[in-house]
């Protein structure tokens, strides 16, 4: 009779027994982990909008400054006005960008107007050639 070897995993008490990952499942997951409560991996870019926390950090700043950490509320204000920066360049690049395409828009009828004179004085030319 062949001597048994002992296993080397045992099973676990909670039911989920040692077992080799397959490759199918072992794909690298674009979402958020299940650990990170829905946060973005990336720290810097935040879920809300400029507008909604610059809202956020004056409300913090001044409950800091009513409990009387005016530290605490100076920084609170700092990050509201990174945020009000923030803001106010999308406003003007959305602005700028509107602008342009005003005037691209302007450009282009100028010279659909032109170019149906030219069709005109041509067609004209023809006419009085005949």
């Amino acid at each position: 009779m062949r001597h048994r070897r002992t296993r080397r995993f045992r099973p676990r008490s909670n039911g989920r027994n040692h077992r080799p990952r397959s490759i199918g499942s072992d794909q690298v997951r674009m979402g958020s982990s299940p650990f990170s409560n829905g946060r973005i991996r990336n720290n810097f870019v935040s879920p809300q909008g400029a507008v909604k926390l610059i809202e956020k950090y004056q409300n913090l700043a001044k409950e800091a400054l009513s409990s009387g950490d005016r530290v605490l509320s100076e920084n609170y204000y700092q990050h509201a006005d990174h945020f009000m920066r923030i803001a106010d360049e999308k406003n003007l690049n959305t602005n700028q960008n509107k602008f342009q395409n005003n005037e691209a828009s302007k450009v282009t009828e100028n010279s659909q107007t032109q170019n149906a004179e030219i069709n005109k004085s041509e067609n004209i030319v023809k006419e009085e050639k005949k």
